[in-house]
Formats: C-alpha cells, structure tokens, sequence
C-alpha cells in the first residue's frame, strides 16, 4: 500500500483525464500538463514520464502501468488495459472514473471490503470478464492471503451461486446464526463484517446491482461510475448556424430562378478553381 498523498494525487491525475477527454485533445498533451500539477514530493511525476514515454512509442500506456507493478496495482493496469481495447466496448472515459473513485477511495481510508466490492462490482457492471478481472483483483497489496484465496475461488463458483450467498456465507452474521455446538459451522475466516452479512441475506436471489446499491447506501462504499450519455447541446448551435447558411443559398437560388434570370453556376465555378489553385 501507498502513502496517502499517493493515491490523493492519483486520484487528482485520473480526474482530469478524465474530464480532458471529453474536449478530445490529445492523451500526450494531457499527461504533459498535468504531470506538472502533481506533488514533486510523490511518485506520481516519476511514473507519469514512464507512462508518456511509452504512450510516444507504443500509442498505449498500459504497458507501463503493468510494468510499475509496484506503483500501479494490477486492477489499475486491467481497467486501462480494457479500455485500450480496441476490439472492446469499455469506454476509456468509464475506466479513468472507475480508477478515480478507487484512489480516491484508499486516500479517504479504505478496507479489504470495501476495495473488493468496488473493483467487483466494476468488472460486473461493465462486463469485463471474470477470468481476467478476479485475478486482477486477488493481486490488490490490501488482501492478505485468505482473501486472495477466497476471490480466485470465485472464478469457479460467480457462475453458478449467488453472490449475495457468496457474501452471506463468508460473514460474522453467517458464523452467529450457527449453532452453539459449532457442527455444520466453517473453519474459513469471516471475510465480512456482520452488516454486510445482513445485507447480503436480504439480497438473496435478488438482482446483484440491488445488492451494490444496498451496501452503497447502509455501509457508505463508493459506487462505481456509469456510463454518461454525450451532450449534445454543445454542438446544438454550430449546427443550426450551419442549416441557416444553407437554407439561405438554396432561398437566394430561388429567388434567382424566379426572376427569369435563371441560375448563374459561374461563381461557383470560379469558387472551384480558387480552391483548385
């Protein structure tokens, strides 16, 4: 784990490429001008020169996140992974959200359970692969090894149980509803805390968004961003400019015609051969 003024200023990079792609202006201008914003004091500015030497060379920088495999967690390098692929519907605007919610989320102070349930629920919500993204997660440095354990399991069980069960069962509420006798209770660690278990029972072959939703709302766990529609107003105007000029020359044309004058194609033409030369 990174020191917090870490994730404070990783928070702060994801943020505003983010908010600069929208404006479409190149990554490479983007990464240059914020790596001067960032605290000399951190790390931050060394690994952003790695990640914009690569993106001059390779045209992507998720190369460089996975080889700063001790700076950028494995989750990290997936999302942008993901959203590099071309071949892929994950939106790059998506992943850097989902990225900003995670560093913001470790710089506000975050638990095993928390960062689980974020991260999984990113890779649900977005449908980026079990195989690949549980792996991607089992690798955060927060796990200790009986959580890494327990989330490449899922991989074989997310198909085929419930993940309110999945929760439900690896719970302190679980563990206390056994019997005193302890004969059909588990010997794995309790995972979640006895709030999640809660939830997670009254979630029970309920949709799993619902069950997101429910622990955003009782156990404040950040939510993880969705897809924005583009807004389209911004070239509302320009368009309609536009419409209005043509609509003028075709009324201006009419009007020639009608005078009996018929049409006089030659300024047009000479418009042509100015653009030719």
């Amino acid at each position: 784990m990174l020191a917090s003024e870490e994730y404070i200023e990783q928070a702060y990079l994801f943020r505003e490429l983010g908010e600069k792609l929208v404006l479409k202006l190149p990554m490479q201008e983007v990464l240059a001008s914020v790596r001067e914003e960032l605290l000399s004091t951190t790390k931050l500015p060394l690994a952003v020169d790695y990640l914009l030497s690569e993106l001059k060379h390779g045209g992507a920088f998720a190369p460089a996140m996975c080889h700063l495999e001790h700076y950028f967690t494995a989750f990290q390098s997936f999302i942008v992974e993901e959203a590099e692929n071309e071949a892929g519907k994950f939106d790059m605007r998506v992943g850097l959200a989902v990225l900003h919610g995670d560093a913001q989320y470790r710089a506000d102070g975050a638990t095993p359970q928390g960062v689980f349930l974020y991260q999984f629920e990113a890779v649900c919500r977005n449908r980026l692969g079990y195989d690949r993204g549980l792996p991607a997660i089992a690798a955060d440095p927060i796990f200790d090894e009986p959580w890494r354990e327990w989330i490449r399991g899922l991989r074989r069980r997310v198909s085929a149980v419930d993940v309110a069960d999945l929760i439900y069962v690896r719970s302190e509420h679980y563990a206390s509803r056994q019997p005193a006798s302890g004969s059909t209770a588990t010997d794995d660690p309790m995972l979640f805390g006895d709030k999640e278990g809660r939830i997670a029972l009254a979630n029970r072959r309920k949709d799993p968004l619902l069950l997101f939703a429910a622990l955003h709302r009782h156990l404040n766990y950040p939510a993880v961003a969705r897809p924005q529609p583009v807004d389209e107003s911004v070239n509302l105007l320009p368009a309609m400019a536009r419409r209005l000029e043509r609509l003028e020359t075709r009324l201006r044309l009419l009007e020639e015609e009608h005078r009996g004058g018929g049409i006089d194609l030659s300024r047009f033409l000479k418009q042509q051969d100015a653009v030719g030369d």
